[in-house]
């Protein structure tokens, strides 16, 4: 069936996914995430973090922070009561490194079942690694690589391949434990590179992607966008190289912390911790020598949701998925999206499979905002691609998408508060972008219902010449505006424009 095959989220086994409730007790964090809409590319529904620092001084006592277990306690309290009043099935609750770690742990997972009569799955490391990892391949299904998820207390490493998690492991490297090792920046230095090189052993050369889950990494992301001045404030798959990654552990160590804190946005528990896993982010390139790195904002959350997911939705693309849940809710002709590209696909015949699917993503996009203010809805569609939550985009390709759409309700580019944005793809994507948006733009004049009959594209590149076949049902479509949309789709191409009135005729069948 293709990318255009029956969504998934129809089927009702995949919607009993749509609203599922998972909480993290984490060593510094507990979050609690209510995940809604579609099933393979989940939306965040609710999404609330309370920085209770269960593992501060655990390395010292051998227990919970009783300040902390006040807080998290207090944290469970809330978010159960928040489920109940959502109507959430059980919640499911996990618990990491400090829980495990700390002799009142179990303890402490029997007050809170007493309490609020949540049970927490206290999970060892390795899983730990694996769920972490299952949430990157949630928004990366091809991915292959190293996953690293630092925690306060911890730091797992699992390497995927083939839509499977390989070899993990766990580590004592978590920012909470190394601010308590005795013997200051030298203890500290010293247990990184002895435990690094252990892990190293375990997993053997990693030298492919690095993903990095996880708070303090993320931290880390935030200053090497604040340094480099990057434009566009959206973590997940943000792209670091090895080089940059000692520039900015440089630049962490020479800045004010409360300056930095506060140009990044970073909580001030956070910042504190952010030297710490500087250190060790340092180390692990070091060791690993990775070709890029990638920031993933799926981590163990994702990986919950992730596990509960058959075969055949795990297989499904996660932006093509949100798309379609995209246009079935919020467009006016929902199902319109495959024709506008079966129309338009003659004119990218040529381009890779990779960019077919953003081409495809597009049309079903393509009339999600038209309740916004004409005058703003082409920023409106430029905002929504570029910062939405969508799975599987590279920064380069969400950037072309929201140019497409842009275009789509907009002849000129120029002029917004995007300018700065456009720098991230080359000449030829920002063209091709505004191609394919002008095309769409044409393309919805032409029909208003789904299985209306179609007009055809020829294009044909060499002669530069672009052929509209239109049969007689189609011509009042085709007016002035359209006419004109037409005009500056073929501009853009640098095409003459032929129309041609032909015999009403069978539509051709829908590309896969």
């Amino acid at each position: 069936m293709g990318l255009f095959g029956r969504p998934l989220f129809e089927d009702p086994g995949a919607r009993a996914l749509s609203r599922v409730g998972v909480v993290d007790v984490g060593s510094n964090s507990v979050r609690f995430v209510v995940f809604d809409g579609a099933a393979r590319s989940p939306a965040y529904f609710y999404n609330e973090k309370i920085m209770c620092a269960l593992g501060a001084g655990l390395s010292e006592t051998g227990t919970l922070s009783p300040e902390g277990r006040v807080r998290a306690l207090s944290a469970l309290r809330r978010f159960q009561h928040l489920a109940e009043g959502m109507n959430l099935p059980a919640l499911s609750v996990v618990a990491t490194a400090a829980v495990r770690d700390a002799t009142d742990g179990p303890d402490f997972c029997a007050e809170v079942r007493r309490e609020t009569g949540l049970r927490i799955w206290v999970i060892d490391g390795e899983e730990e690694a694996r769920l972490s990892a299952q949430g990157v391949l949630l928004g990366w299904p091809g991915a292959y690589g190293l996953v690293c998820d630092i925690g306060g207390s911890s730091m797992e490493l699992a390497e995927i391949s083939g839509g499977r998690v390989g070899r993990r492991v766990s580590s004592s490297l978590g920012p909470l434990k190394l601010r308590d090792i005795k013997g200051g920046k030298k203890g500290r230095k010293a247990q990184i590179k002895e435990t690094m090189q252990q892990l190293q052993e375990v997993m053997g050369p990693q030298r492919d992607r690095l993903f990095l889950v996880g708070g303090s990494w993320r931290a880390i992301a935030r200053i090497d966008m604040y340094r480099r001045g990057y434009p566009l404030h959206v973590l997940h798959e943000y792209r670091m190289t090895a080089r940059s990654v000692g520039a900015t552990v440089k630049f962490i160590k020479s800045a004010d912390p409360d300056v930095l804190r506060g140009s990044c946005g970073i909580s001030s528990a956070r910042m504190s911790l952010v030297p710490y896993a500087a250190e060790v982010l340092s180390q692990l390139v070091k060791n690993f020598k990775p070709k890029d790195i990638a920031i993933s904002s799926y981590g163990i959350r994702e990986g919950m949701l992730y596990e509960q997911m058959p075969q055949r939705l795990r297989d499904r693309d996660p932006l093509i998925e949100a798309c379609r849940f995209a246009e079935a809710k919020d467009a006016r002709m929902p199902g319109f999206g495959r024709s506008l590209y079966a129309f338009i696909n003659p004119i990218f015949k040529s381009v890779p499979d990779a960019r077919k699917r953003l081409i495809k993503a597009a049309c079903l996009l393509h009339d999600v905002s038209w309740r916004a203010h004409p005058d703003y809805r082409a920023e409106t569609c430029f905002d929504n691609a570029t910062r939405a939550n969508l799975g599987g985009l590279k920064h380069s390709e969400r950037v072309f998408l929201g140019l497409a759409l842009l275009h789509r309700y907009s002849n000129k580019r120029n002029g917004t508060r995007f300018d700065d944005l456009y720098g991230l793809i080359d000449e030829r994507m920002e063209s091709e972008a505004e191609v394919l948006g002008k095309a769409m733009r044409f393309g919805a004049m032409l029909w208003m219902t789904q299985d209306a009959e179609r007009g055809v594209f020829r294009w044909y590149p060499k002669k530069k010449l672009l052929e509209l076949r239109l049969t007689p049902a189609m011509v009042p479509l085709f007016g002035e505006v359209a006419e004109a949309r037409l005009m500056s789709l073929a501009a853009s191409l640098g095409a003459e424009v032929k129309v041609r009135k032909v015999k009403a005729n069978t539509p051709p069948p829908d590309p896969a």
